[in-house]
């Protein structure tokens, strides 16, 4: 009792969990302990505590109050013994389902992709982020506007509250398909200037490398060991929103782009895939992907083959993929598979880095040469050729001829190999 005063006194949001395991549902739609287990921590991202954990198993989900009345009733009882405020379910609900299931509960229901969104409000700090959080969070609503009931007019601090301006949803659909369109207009200006800087990048001939992973695997911890970017990297979900991209010097050959990306998780709201697609996009031009997987994960294959089937829908075909098995000092070494394509690390002791860069190099195909070349004048189409494919540090016009340092690939290497003056 002292503990459920302290929490009102510090007003943290209290909630049950619920989950549908229903035969008729898919893999994607279905509940089960693991996956409350992973609704508990990210509640506890978004700043709220679980009082207690409901799973329902029926052949389909009920018409009216999806887990049945029975169930309902149950949980009403539950939330009223732990004096919770609010209901989250695992699954994603209808309006229809929305309104129902609030009046019967008495507080607010939200569904998993509610509260996904809601982490992401808190988590969004540059305007693209924002931009991005804010058009998802517009088209959830505008389908459910006839079924939100408490939770629409609940304005405040709490979860499930941080919505997208002042705007009177309820009233105003017009205005919300107008916002909708004006913030894809904006993100479309993103997306043009990170075209002109991937072209920029591809002129230069440097390689993007993409970090990819669950949430929460080491993504952002990876990032800081191998560049001292200085991000935050914290013990939770969705920590890392906001794309970072850092130069990387893999060997004396090799300069790449390493970007990092937003988390993947088990049924992500198709929404935030759709709004965060210009950010999610460097994926589809990356030249090699380090998929992150945390060693000690309790469903590390599950969570694995989410990775992998949002990589299939993400990134261009036939792209390659390193996987890289982080805190591996936390297992046996014989709990991680042994491949050409698999790198054994520990991201935050630094384990693994050298073998992690020799495999990121030989991924990427080179044998990239770094020369200076002395070419003669009639050969001035070749230093075109070199800006545009090749990465070129310097070019001196010079009585002999047109001096370049550049870093070149073996095809280059092999047409210039006569105007080698050194190679470095």
């Amino acid at each position: 009792m002292e503990r459920i005063e302290r929490l009102n006194e510090e007003k943290i949001e209290r909630a049950v969990l619920v989950g549908l395991n229903a035969d008729c549902f898919t893999k994607e739609q279905t509940a089960s302990e693991e996956t409350l287990a992973e609704l508990e921590a990210l509640l506890e991202t978004a700043g709220g505590i679980c009082t207690g954990k409901v799973l329902q198993n029926r052949h389909t989900p009920d018409a009216h109050s999806f887990i049945g009345d029975g169930k309902a009733q149950e949980v009403r009882d539950l939330i009223v013994s732990t004096e919770s405020t609010m209901a989250i379910f695992d699954n994603e609900l209808s309006p229809g389902q929305i309104r129902a299931l609030e009046e019967i509960l008495g507080v607010t229901v939200l569904d998993r992709s509610a509260l996904i969104l809601d982490i992401f409000a808190q988590r969004a700090k540059t305007r693209e982020g924002r931009l991005q959080v804010e058009l998802a969070q517009y088209k959830y609503l505008l389908p459910r506007l006839s079924g939100m009931g408490i939770s629409l007019s609940r304005q405040g601090g709490g979860i499930g509250t941080r919505g997208p301006g002042e705007t009177k949803l309820e009233s105003d659909r017009r205005h919300i398909r107008e916002r909708i369109h004006r913030l894809q207009n904006e993100l479309d200006q993103v997306r043009q200037v990170r075209a002109v800087q991937r072209e920029r990048r591809m002129k230069n001939s440097v390689p993007v490398v993409a970090i990819v992973g669950y949430t929460n695997a080491g993504k952002s911890t990876l990032l800081n060991q191998l560049t001292d970017a200085g991000i935050p990297a914290n013990n939770r979900l969705f920590d890392t929103l906001d794309t970072t991209s850092r130069q990387l010097t893999v060997s004396d050959n090799l300069d790449v782009i390493l970007s990092d990306t937003v988390g993947f998780i088990a049924k992500l709201p198709h929404h935030l895939v759709d709004a965060f697609r210009a950010t999610l996009e460097e994926l589809e031009y990356a030249d090699l992907l380090l998929h992150v997987i945390d060693s000690a994960d309790p469903n590390r294959e599950e969570h694995i083959a989410v990775v992998d089937s949002l990589i299939l829908k993400l990134a261009k075909p036939g792209t390659k993929i390193l996987r890289c098995y982080n805190k591996a000092d936390l297992v046996p070494a014989e709990d991680i598979p042994v491949g050409e394509d698999v790198v054994k690390i520990s991201a935050k002791l630094g384990i693994g880095m050298d073998k992690l860069l020799e495999a990121i190099e030989k991924a990427l195909g080179h044998a990239r040469h770094h020369i200076v070349v002395c070419l003669p004048y009639s050969m001035g189409g070749m230093v075109d050729t070199l800006h545009n494919s090749a990465q070129v540090i310097a070019v001196e016009y010079t009585a002999e001829g047109i001096e370049a340092e550049t870093i070149v690939d073996p095809i280059l290497y092999g047409k210039l190999r006569a105007y080698i003056r050194k190679e470095l």
